[in-house]
């Protein structure tokens, strides 16, 4: 038995080995004529097994570049569209640029800067507050995250300032803080419950 592994590798395995035994057919042709009817079959076979892409535009156009590929580019007939070239199969994409910004402080993020620099333009004395005490309460959330053992709120009123170059120079108290769970509180409070389980399973007995 011979497996499909042990066969030439499909080009186009969508189309199956089928068809691509037809275009290996039709490379043994030597009448041109019979082996441009030949493509037109083979094309027609190919289109009839997409249905459903026969209004996509250029549908045609894509069948005869296939044609081409399957056949190594090796079929001799009059294409009624100007396929596809080996060459451009193995184009190198363009390398896209990475973004490379300083970033002060990583658990902080990259646009709190920016956000920053828009509180400090906020001619509006309360909205500026607000958004200055939004932005406070994330960078404590942020801060959380990568600090276990919690964050202290003077911590956030003087990376503030440093960021603000100083424009930013606050007292814990002209900011609400909101409580900030960590993962030392969580672990606190499983234990909790657990000693809470374990008192009402006693008095049971």
């Amino acid at each position: 038995m011979e497996y499909n592994t042990q066969r030439k590798k499909l080009p186009l395995p969508e189309y199956g080995r089928s068809v691509q035994n037809m275009v290996d057919y039709a490379l043994t042709i030597e009448d041109r004529a019979e082996r441009q009817r030949c493509a037109r079959t083979i094309i027609g076979i190919m289109g009839s097994m997409f249905p459903h892409l026969r209004d996509v535009p250029d549908f045609k156009h894509k069948l005869w570049d296939h044609l081409a590929i399957m056949s190594d580019f090796k079929l001799d007939i009059d294409y009624p569209f100007q396929v596809v070239k080996p060459e451009e199969l193995v184009v190198k994409p363009e390398t896209i640029e990475y973004p490379q910004k300083y970033i002060r402080y990583r658990h902080y993020g990259r646009f709190l800067g920016e956000l920053i620099e828009k509180a400090m333009t906020i001619e509006d004395e309360q909205e500026r507050k607000r958004l200055i005490n939004l932005l406070a309460n994330q960078m404590k959330k942020s801060f959380a995250n990568w600090n276990k053992d919690g964050v202290e709120d003077q911590k956030i009123v003087d990376d503030l300032r440093e960021y603000s170059n100083g424009a930013i120079d606050l007292k814990v108290e002209d900011l609400k803080f909101n409580h900030v769970r960590t993962a030392n509180n969580n672990g606190q409070r499983k234990q909790n419950n657990q000693r809470r389980q374990n008192n009402n399973q006693r008095r049971k007995y």
